[in-house]
């Protein structure tokens, strides 16, 4: 008998064209992080859509394939669940930093009633619900065969190329504005609604165009210059987004980018001499300079110029965090509910940091996860990170083949995340969020158990 796949050659499966589906959605609607966008409801609603068209058409995933990346995510998913489980009055005035709320219903004259961990119930119901699409992407990934998983870095790399040319557009003076997220016109931030998360998108596209070029057993193709191309570009529209924070991860991209080839050039130019890599590098560093220097002169190097002119100080996000810091210590160890940062911090706001724009976030996702979540999201977190470190170990001392390199690219990607969310909230967006669960299956794949191939037909 033959299998139904060997019939169709390389034509993609199900699983795959609705994985490609959720990602053009999320790609479409999922730049931004607010609950009340109206493209947290295209998101939603189209995973679930592609969710059922999933069942019915007999996609089966395989849940022990990906077991410690789901893990983590229901783990995530059964914490803030927690969090919305109503608990009695004695036990909730037991936690720490209610003690404002509880005097609420005393001058009411009223009982205290049973109320949930979180002090803000819809945002912890709206953190819930963000986590359908990374699990939807995980399990339909976990679906895919060899050669489908293989396509996904050049997926991805398309999708890093279209926002950059929607930045470029923006840059043209053109006027581009996405109805679906909150993003502030006249602003490069491509189809994000924050250019921070926009530079970082690109520069996650500047690790994964040379992986996509000199990855495998292919020689030198037109592949090789479309990379080049491509990382140059990305990298002068990060500075032209006016990211400080996407600039530093660009340059720490680049880096990583030129070790990510490494392999895969000596093998593509057959016995190189040994000058010939650095020769490379060198070139490439040469030309970005020399657009850099270019920019600044035509003063398109927004990046540049905020990094010169805005000084820590004047960084709401420096002024903000003495306040953070004691919000973290009244409400520790529980934490104060998920997603609740921007009216707890108005309770806890001095008059000296008020001004006509609120302050959304930590700019510190460490630091808001131990505000939110207390200690058990410290400790889901230090296990994430531990699971990253040491599969990314594994990853960079074995032997480079395709599947390697891949898992360096994924444990690269996910090192930016990290960095980029020292100072932002880059995780809080769909985009970034299935990027990460992509970037964690190759990491994952390069450095456990093979992933079983799914069912066939016959």
């Amino acid at each position: 008998m033959v299998h139904h796949r060997s019939k169709r050659g390389v034509l993609p499966g199900p699983a795959f064209l609705i994985l490609c589906a959720l990602l053009i959605v999320v790609w479409i609607a999922g730049g931004g992080s607010r609950a009340d966008l109206i493209g947290q409801v295209v998101v939603r609603g189209a995973t679930w859509v592609l969710v059922i068209i999933a069942v019915l058409v007999g996609v089966r995933p395989a849940p022990s394939a990906v077991r410690p990346i789901l893990l983590i995510l229901l783990i995530a998913l059964a914490l803030v669940l927690f969090q919305l489980m109503p608990l009695p009055p004695g036990l909730w005035q037991a936690l720490p930093g209610r003690s404002a709320l509880s005097a609420a219903a005393k001058l009411a004259g009223e009982a205290q009633p049973w109320r949930p961990l979180a002090i803000v119930p819809d945002a912890a119901v709206n953190a819930a619900s963000s986590l359908a699409t990374p699990i939807a992407v995980l399990l339909l990934f976990s679906a895919l065969d060899e050669a489908e998983r293989a396509w996904l870095p050049g997926l991805l790399l398309a999708l890093a190329t279209a926002a950059m040319l929607v930045g470029l557009l923006q840059l043209s003076g053109a006027g581009f504005n996405n109805a679906l997220v909150n993003d502030t016109p006249g602003e490069i931030s491509g189809t994000f609604a924050n250019r921070n998360h926009f530079a970082l998108f690109l520069a996650i596209g500047c690790l994964v165009a040379p992986v996509w070029a000199f990855s495998g057993e292919r020689r030198l193709t037109w592949r090789a210059p479309t990379a080049v191309g491509l990382v140059l570009l990305f990298e002068l529209t990060i500075l032209a987004s006016g990211s400080r924070a996407g600039m530093l991860a660009g340059a720490v991209a680049l880096v990583i980018a030129l070790a990510l080839t490494r392999h895969g050039i000596r093998r593509a130019f057959g016995s190189p001499p040994r000058w010939l890599f650095p020769a490379i590098a060198t070139t490439v560093v040469a030309i970005f300079a020399v657009l850099l220097v270019i920019s600044i002169s035509a003063d398109r190097a927004v990046s540049i110029n905020r990094a010169a002119s805005l000084g820590t100080g004047q960084d709401m996000r420096a002024r903000g965090l003495p306040v953070v810091l004691a919000m973290i210590r009244d409400y520790f160890p529980a934490g104060a509910g998920m997603g609740g940062f921007d009216p707890i911090f108005r309770m806890h706001e001095p008059f000296n940091l008020l001004k006509r724009t609120y302050f959304n976030h930590a700019h510190n996702d460490f630091l808001e996860i131990a505000l939110d979540a207390g200690l058990p999201g410290l400790l889901l977190l230090a296990a994430a990170i531990g699971w990253w470190g040491l599969a990314s170990a594994r990853a960079w001392r074995r032997r480079p083949d395709a599947v390697v390199v891949l898992a360096r690219l994924g444990s690269a990607i996910l090192l930016l995340v990290l960095g980029a969310s020292l100072v932002d909230y880059p995780t809080r967006t769909p985009l970034i969020m299935v990027t990460m669960v992509l970037a964690a299956m190759w990491l994952h794949c390069g450095t456990g158990p093979a992933l079983p191939r799914p069912p066939q037909h016959l």
